[in-house]
């Protein structure tokens, strides 16, 4: 039997009662997000517009973005990473599990000095790709064009925010490249491994 979204009691300032909420309304009211899942449409919304409502709501107290995540689209996570650096508060990044491929660019994406993961979690990176098949051979070559451009957004992004150059970005860039806690730290991917 599911067992749903568990209900917290919270009790909402001025009242005398508490009311019982899910408990992902209760961690936004406390501006803790999840990125859970593979990037796609729904949740990049729902993450970007959570930052901008608790930006409105709050601009002085930071965000905390737990990321669990396989990657997804390029453009889901550079909306992410953009909407980061758009919001006034700070917002700290913090890896729990793994955070590969565009879920590495957006644990980068953290306030420096602000990201961190957890002693086991997983950090990956590698080029972006795309899926040229069933595609006219015009569309192929737009497409190309397109990835070579998001991949030098992609590498400077990972250089600016590690202080790795660009050509070691690049190069490991072309494979796979798994990294513990500590390594993601010694990379500059994060600043803190907590224990």
């Amino acid at each position: 039997m599911p067992v749903g979204i568990p209900k917290v009691p919270y009790r909402l300032p001025g009242e005398e009662d508490a009311s019982w909420v899910d408990l992902y309304n209760r961690l936004y009211r406390e501006r803790v997000l999840f990125l859970g899942q593979e990037l796609k449409s729904e949740i990049t919304i729902q993450i970007t517009g959570l930052m901008v409502y608790l930006s409105m709501e709050n601009d002085q107290k930071d965000l905390y973005l737990f990321i669990n995540s396989p990657g997804g689209l390029i453009m889901h996570g550079v909306a992410i990473f953009d909407m980061m650096h758009l919001v006034k508060p700070d917002v700290q990044t913090i890896c729990m599990g793994i955070a590969a491929s565009m879920g590495s660019f957006i644990l980068v994406g953290g306030e420096i000095t602000k990201r961190l993961a957890f002693t086991h979690a997983r950090v990956m990176i590698h080029q972006p790709a795309s899926s040229y098949r069933d595609l006219p051979s015009g569309d192929f070559i737009w497409e190309v064009g397109e990835l070579l451009r998001m991949r030098e957004v992609i590498t400077g992004v990972y250089a600016q925010r590690t202080g790795q150059p660009l050509w070691v970005i690049s190069e490991d860039m072309e494979r796979d490249v798994f990294m513990s806690a500590d390594e993601a730290r010694a990379y500059g991917i994060i600043d803190l491994v907590a224990a």
